[in-house]
């Protein structure tokens, strides 16, 4: 999932080399971390966050196939 993730990431971003995911385990939901360039940031999120719902929609079709929860977190430093 994390690598699902940061392709996309780097897709639709102008600085690929930044984006980072990082995966953190909880005990019923994976939460994947995903941060980028302070530029690209509404890229990522989209107009009225659709890019990240669409985004985040892709994570919870594929986790129901593994049969695992995910989340996604964009963070911004």
């Amino acid at each position: 999932m994390k690598d699902l993730v940061e392709s996309i990431a780097r897709a639709l971003v102008d600085h690929p080399e930044d984006v980072q995911v990082k995966s953190v385990e909880g005990t019923q939901v994976t939460v994947l971390e995903l941060r980028v360039h302070p530029e690209d940031l509404g890229k990522v999120i989209g107009r009225q966050g659709r890019t990240a719902k669409a985004v985040r929609t892709l994570l919870g079709a594929a986790g129901m196939k593994l049969k695992k929860r995910f989340t996604l977190e964009i963070l911004e430093d």
